[in-house]
């Protein structure tokens, strides 16, 4: 299963200093690299690592040639991280095994759904009413694929991934298990103590080249679309409210909480943990901290973080005992400055 070192640079590039013929058994990363493995660094300041590893050869940018070809085997390239990404999705593509279009016999399949070529369904699959599923979708066991829902070319759908009625996949996308698109969003109207379900009518849009982590849930919207644009990575355990709208290659960590109708800009990235409440708008381009409770739009790109540091719980108690008499000390010493501002008028007066 070992792939020469001169096999990578012909596919992906890169300038290759040692021997092309190097058999590369393995990825991995410089820690635990062994003489027939292949790992990166990805700036100077790791250059010490060079040294210290054990890979039979590196990936470098052009900082690190002379220390690495001094060492053995390198590929120069501009952008490390960037080409091992690339060189994963290869690796990966050679050694996967090639699976034939198969639709197993035990998948439940309406007679008005629309199957492309080249698509495999595995045992316990159910695809419903007027469902289509573009060319060389592959979908996995016990997938539901609701009335009207739609999934796009080259779309994998791994294990218990539920597309609702009417909801649209892309193209390229990767949703993994358990996955749940179109479920109802959060929406009740209070009477007179009791919640009166509000019925929601929209569904869940999917771009293009998008990934869902295990079991992140996108709520349908109310009245129009949940949108997911174009390139967005999404983690495990992420809940996405109704009507939210997020913009192009945006990315979240895992636990994320998105509430409904939020606006969330392109090229974001939100960590894990962070909440963004309702009916708030994120400008292109803002990072926010993991574990940060976004309170207020963004209308700004830059990175941003609201979180209580943490602390030896005695200390934490007092700190925020101290915080909840904030306000009070503020007007006391918004009283004492009005004083002395009295008192120096007193004594400038004739």
């Amino acid at each position: 299963m070992s792939r020469p070192l001169g096999a990578i640079v012909e596919a992906l590039g890169g300038q290759l200093f040692g021997e092309p013929h190097l058999q590369i058994h393995r990825l991995a990363p410089l820690a635990t690299a062994t003489p027939s493995d292949l790992s990166f660094v990805a700036q100077a300041k790791y250059a010490n690592q060079v040294h210290t590893t054990q890979a039979g050869a590196l990936i470098v940018p052009p900082t690190l040639l002379e220390a690495a070809a001094s060492r053995g085997a390198c590929i120069v390239i501009d952008d490390p991280y960037l080409y091992f990404a690339r060189l994963t999705q290869w690796w990966r593509a050679e050694h996967r095994a090639a699976e034939p279009a198969l639709i197993d016999p035990l998948a439940s399949i309406h007679p008005t759904a629309v199957i492309e070529a080249g698509v495999s369904i595995a045992a316990f699959a159910v695809v419903g009413e007027g469902v289509h599923v573009g060319t060389g979708v592959r979908i996995g066991p016990h997938v539901v694929l609701e009335a009207g829902s739609s999934v796009g070319a080259g779309s994998l759908l791994y294990a218990r991934v539920t597309v609702g009625e009417r909801c649209a996949v892309g193209q390229r996308c990767i949703l993994h298990p358990g996955v749940v698109l179109g479920a109802d969003g959060f929406g009740f109207a209070p009477h007179r103590g009791e919640w009166v379900k509000i019925e929601q009518l929209g569904a869940v849009r999917i771009g293009d080249d998008v990934e869902i982590g295990a079991n992140t849930c996108i709520d349908r919207g109310a009245l129009d679309d949940t949108v997911i644009g174009n390139g967005v990575k999404l983690d495990n355990l992420i809940q996405i409210g109704h009507n939210v709208r997020v913009g192009d290659h945006t990315a979240m960590a895992g636990c994320v909480g998105v509430a409904g109708t939020a606006v969330i800009g392109a090229r974001c990235t939100i960590g894990g943990g962070a909440i963004v409440l309702g009916h708030l708008t994120l400008a292109d381009g803002v990072n926010i901290s993991a574990a940060t409770v976004v309170t207020r739009s963004i209308g700004k790109p830059g990175h941003y973080t609201g979180m209580f540091p943490i602390d030896d719980n005695a200390s934490w108690e007092k700190n925020a005992a101290s915080l909840k008499q904030l306000n009070r000390l503020r007007e006391r010493l918004r009283a004492v400055e009005q004083s002395l501002d009295n008192a120096s008028q007193d004594t400038r007066s004739p």
